[in-house]
């Protein structure tokens, strides 16, 4: 099953499946308690692109901080529970857009009935999230330990507990730190139910390797169709997971629009801070992203202006000071410090 034939989720003010765009998810690190410090980061988080944010209720105060912060952000909020359905029922009469639980770590069939009824009294969707790291004992016994089989068996098994109390406002979550076991169980359960699907490789680890996992292994859902949103998890500052997960549906082909920006690899020739120039590029790139503009950061004079000549913009190194490239030509020689503030000025004309 592909994305078009995925059943439509209705997250705030936001749409997933039915071949809607792949909305781009990440999680709070702050204490949910402490609504400024998570309003501030969730701020953040929007200008860098992300479009649905997810925190954690461990406790009450931070499910009656919901309300707080759902009204100073505009994106859809979504509440992280994982064993009390108290908390989950809480969250959810505190405005939370949708909940994210595990029915096995909830408890007893009357529990979980009662986080239904309050979301379907809400009409707000369910995630149903497993992780290979909490697969159930018997299941691990059927297949001979951890496999994609056993996640997707127990995802339907949650799924199922819900269907039969009358409600199918759900999105599934299969998540694993083995990137070609969770490859294999997207490949299994797009084949085995209509829900959307919330996509991510779990615990990936630190901004390198976690990058590469989750490219890897989104890369390889994704082009195959699966996949309604997704997440990118890194160790590192939630805005590092929502760039990365941009780039990734840009590079698929999957998002269009944006800053895209390509840069030479430094070699001797280069007598620029090439490194900090193009990271400083690229952050601020992120402001522009109702432009669809490539730009070229290149580390010397000599290849410079040819190789930005595909790109619509172009900055090129040179001793202490660059040119500025549009459209392949030169429009302008500038001291180094002033090329990034050149740049911005390029951006703000494309933008009117």
């Amino acid at each position: 099953m592909g994305r078009e034939e995925s059943k439509i989720a209705r997250i705030g003010d936001r749409v997933i499946g039915g071949g809607n765009p792949i909305l781009i998810q990440s999680m709070c690190n702050t204490k949910t308690e402490d609504v400024k410090a998570t309003v501030e980061q969730i701020l953040g988080l929007e200008k860098a692109g992300c479009d649905i944010i997810r925190v954690a209720v461990p406790t009450k105060e931070a499910a009656e901080g919901l309300g707080r912060i759902k009204r100073q952000i505009h994106i859809p909020l979504v509440a992280d529970i994982h064993f009390d359905y108290r908390l989950a029922i809480a969250a959810i009469e505190n405005g939370a857009d949708k909940i994210r639980i595990n029915p096995g770590n909830i408890g007893s069939v009357d529990r979980v009935r009662a986080v239904v009824d309050k979301a379907r009294e809400r009409g707000i969707p369910i995630r149903v999230g497993v992780n290979s790291g909490s697969l159930e004992k018997d299941l691990i016994a059927k297949y001979g330990g951890v496999t994609a089989e056993g996640i997707v068996e127990s995802a339907l098994d949650k799924v199922r507990i819900i269907e039969d109390m009358g409600y199918d406002n759900l999105v599934i979550s299969i998540k694993s730190s083995d990137v070609l076991m969770c490859v294999k169980a997207h490949e299994l359960i797009a084949g085995k139910t209509r829900y959307p699907l919330h996509v991510g490789i779990t615990e990936a680890g630190t901004l390198t390797a976690g990058n590469i996992k989750s490219a890897i292994g989104l890369g390889l859902i994704l082009s195959q169709g699966i996949g309604d949103t997704i997440r990118v998890s890194l160790t590192g500052a939630p805005v590092e997971e929502v760039k990365s997960a941009k780039l990734i549906l840009k590079t698929l082909g999957l998002r269009k629009g944006g800053v895209t920006v390509v840069s030479c690899p430094t070699c001797g020739r280069t007598q620029i801070d090439l490194i900090g120039l193009a990271g400083q590029v690229e952050t601020m790139a992120a402001e522009f992203d109702d432009l669809d503009v490539k730009v070229a950061v290149m580390g010397c004079v000599v290849n410079g202006p040819g190789e930005a000549k595909e790109a619509d913009l172009g900055i090129a190194g040179g001793v202490g000071e660059g040119l500025l490239i549009r459209k392949g030509e030169v429009v302008r020689k500038l001291p180094e410090g002033e090329l990034l503030a050149a740049l911005r000025e390029e951006f703000l004309k494309l933008r009117g």
